[in-house]
């Protein structure tokens, strides 16, 4: 017990315990709306594992304060590739499953260890160690006095990126995910100072990709899913009862609740007794439900909190002492911000459904965790933080 309050003590000294706090209260906000969400099913469990996995990622978030990345990477960056290939390739073992998703994204772990609550989620986890990779590999091209915008090192950690996205493309399927780890990729390239025009020659290859696409492949039946989530954005009456019956409810729920909602476990739809009321109200369209229990103040609640949680990270990159801590903590930063808006956009109906969670808010424990134990990373930026010329030392 005495090496544990030593353990909590170093932590309030050292960790972002404001940080922690933030992050607590989001979670525990999420949970009193996932409670809401899935009180018509008459069951409990998305609120017990949701608990139960923030009490572990709060777990993980104090050790991994105590944990030198930079440090770690330089002594084994290829574990970290690895583990990040090897983890995505076991989607296509047994274990793989699609949870009637249409994308194989998760373990099936209770198969090897029954009654085992959470599937977990890989591309959801390896987010950490690409993120911690791509801020070593640009920090390693800087440290040897190259520039990180000459054509053969831009090359290089786009090819790190590229392969990861392809992977997952090809194993999971999953687009949205795909979308997010270009947004890393270009968050971290931007803070490294990757100049402009490679960024407006990318900008216009991946428009010039994106219609070449939409002419040729995406008009294949086997993509017709793809292409229709694109168009019933731009026109809501397009498939209103199929492609865009999920944006359309979410609509009308963020429509109902007005100013303060409609009240704490009374919302129409989210109390609903059948899962096609507001479809997905505890996991991708949870921005919705609060919508329509507590309104736009209660929106906007949840918007200050990922807001603050997103200025902390973004805080402590810019008052870091190291390029590789800067570029990690901000890229963290950048991450939480991209699925803020991915998942907003879509319950706003204007951007396409992505399968895209809110973070923090939205059932799912494998990925609540990832939440905590990327914080933490960025809590152990601030604790281990050293200047470069001190590091050189060490």
């Amino acid at each position: 017990m005495s090496r544990l309050g030593n353990i909590l003590r170093e932590f309030f000294r050292k960790g972002d315990v404001f940080l922690l706090c933030l992050c607590t209260g989001a979670s525990l906000y999420g949970i009193a709306l996932i409670f809401s969400a899935t009180r018509w099913s008459g069951g409990y469990r998305s609120v017990i594992v949701q608990f139960v996995a923030m009490l572990v990622g709060i777990c993980l978030y104090i050790a991994l304060t105590f944990v030198d990345f930079q440090m770690l990477l330089e002594k084994g960056w290829k574990g970290f590739f690895a583990f990040n290939v090897l983890f995505l390739l076991l989607l296509l073992t047994p274990l793989g499953t699609d949870n009637n998703s249409g994308n194989l994204n998760w373990l099936a772990i209770d198969k090897i260890i029954p009654g085992f609550p959470l599937d977990l989620q890989p591309n959801e986890i390896i987010k950490i160690p690409f993120i911690l990779l791509l801020a070593h590999q640009i920090n390693r091209i800087q440290e040897r006095g190259r520039r990180i915008s000459s054509l053969p090192n831009l090359l290089q950690i786009t090819a790190h990126a590229m392969f990861m996205v392809g992977l997952i493309a090809v194993i999971c399927g999953d687009m949205g995910m795909c979308m997010v780890y270009i947004f890393l990729f270009v968050t971290m390239a931007w803070t490294a100072g990757v100049k402009l025009y490679w960024f407006l020659i990318g900008a216009v290859t991946a428009v010039g990709g994106f219609v070449l696409a939409w002419k040729t492949v995406l008009q294949s039946s086997r993509f017709e899913y793809i292409r229709m989530r694109f168009l019933v954005v731009l026109d809501h009456n397009l498939d209103p009862l199929d492609r865009g019956f999920q944006q359309n409810r979410s609509l009308l729920a963020l429509g109902s609740g007005g100013f303060s909602g409609q009240g704490f476990l009374n919302g129409t739809q989210t109390q609903a007794p059948y899962s096609s009321a507001l479809p997905a109200r505890h996991t991708d369209f949870i921005f919705s439900a609060c919508g329509e229990e507590l309104g736009m103040l209660g929106c906007l609640l949840i918007l200050i909190l990922l807001a603050a949680i997103i200025l902390r990270c973004f805080h402590i990159g810019r008052t870091s002492a190291s390029p590789f801590c800067a570029y990690t903590a901000i890229t963290f930063g950048g991450m939480l911000l991209i699925q803020t808006v991915f998942n907003v956009g879509m319950c706003l109906y204007v951007l396409p459904v992505m399968g895209l969670t809110l973070p923090f808010f939205s059932y799912g424990g494998s990925s609540l965790i990832t939440l905590y134990a990327a914080m933490g990373v960025v809590s152990g930026l601030k604790a281990n933080s050293l200047p470069s010329w001190l590091r050189n030392r060490t």
